[in-house]
């Protein structure tokens, strides 16, 4: 097959690339120009998402000896995931840029070009696997990324490679070693990438601008803080409140709801967090449908951990999921990715936007 190895300049990339090359494939390296403004990213090849990342993956396909090109993506990347988190956070809600960058960029914008160039399909470094056509979780539990990639549709899954997902984070480092990898040892990234300082609400902050508000109890409706913005908050968070004083049972109090027409954001304690129905929409069903008109399921609300047993229940606008015990921290605007309810529980059904949970 002719395929388009994207290489992000880390090492599941590179790795990624060079196991298709032994396929046999005929493979051609591209990295994404992702940043309107280069000079305002890290630097230091402390990671991805550096300066250096594109002579990373260009000096990676020297040594698989393959062709190797940079496409600007940049435009697109800004109005589709940029642009997309920012109004989310306004309106309240949570989004995952991670996500949005896999449907949009990588498996929509990239995966476009590359079948209108004549590939056949688009091979990444995700930490997931595909098996007659079903996309499962990682081998290695602790990357696994089936959550990020569950909004992949059927004809998208069908032209997609993830050579890595049977191996385990430190063997692959290993790999990229005997392989004469320089990225061999390059750290992980643990940031959103298009904000390189780390401080995503003084990024949303010089975006959205401020928008005063009160933080509210949630039972009495006692005003406890004003704040600058509801895009500083986040269902569940517990820090960066703006409360001084303790509350009257003296525990912790967690964001419970935004209300972002008003400037409210509804606080109180970890317990009221427990919601047992998800509502979502905009699902995508990984076979190109939903499994039946009601099915039990693994419900997964966020990219590692918040797993809970259910029972999803398609509709003609969105999805509902009734969970067998409560989860906490269900935030609108994350994704519910559901996973097949064997004994592995691995195989993803498909996912769907939340808009609201109780």
């Amino acid at each position: 097959m002719r395929v388009l190895a994207a290489m992000s300049g880390g090492v599941d990339s590179a790795v990624a690339a060079a196991r298709a090359v032994e396929a046999g494939h005929d493979v051609v390296g591209v990295h994404l120009a992702l940043s309107e403004t280069p000079a305002a990213l890290r630097g230091g090849s402390r990671g991805c998402c550096s300066r250096e990342d594109a002579s990373d993956a260009r000096r990676a396909a020297d040594v698989l000896d393959i062709p190797f090109y940079v496409w600007d993506f940049a435009a697109r990347f800004t109005a589709d995931v940029v642009d997309d988190f920012v109004a989310a956070y306004a309106a309240g809600q949570t989004p995952n840029p991670c996500l949005r960058c896999n449907e949009k960029i990588k498996f929509s914008a990239l995966l476009e070009r590359a079948l209108g160039l004549g590939f056949d399909a688009v091979c990444t470094g995700h930490y997931a696997r595909l098996t007659a056509g079903e996309l499962r979780r990682a081998v290695d539990d602790g990357k696994d990324q089936s959550y990020v990639l569950a909004v992949l549709t059927q004809h998208q899954l069908a032209h997609a490679m993830f050579p890595i997902g049977d191996t385990e984070k430190p063997a692959v480092r290993a790999e990229a070693a005997a392989r004469g990898l320089r990225v061999a040892d390059k750290p992980d990234s643990h940031d959103i990438c298009f904000i390189p300082s780390g401080d995503t609400r003084a990024f949303l902050g010089a975006r959205v601008g401020a928008r005063p508000g009160a933080v509210v109890d949630h039972a009495t409706g006692e005003e406890l803080a004003r704040h600058d913005g509801v895009h500083g908050f986040t269902v569940g968070q517990r820090k960066g409140l703006g409360i001084d004083a303790p509350a009257g049972d003296g525990r912790p109090r967690y964001v419970l709801g935004i209300e972002p027409v008003t400037g409210t954001v509804r606080v109180g304690p970890a317990s009221a967090l427990d919601v047992r129905t998800i509502d979502a929409v905009r699902p995508v069903w990984s076979a190109g449908h939903a499994p039946a008109d009601r099915f039990p399921c693994v419900a997964q609300v966020r990219a590692h951990g918040g797993l809970a047993a259910a029972v999803a229940v398609p509709s003609a606008d969105g999805l509902r999921v009734e969970l067998d015990e409560p989860l906490r921290g269900v935030a609108p605007g994350q994704a519910v990715a559901l996973y097949r309810p064997d004994d592995a529980g691995d195989v993803v059904l498909g996912s769907a936007t939340i808009t609201g949970a109780h």
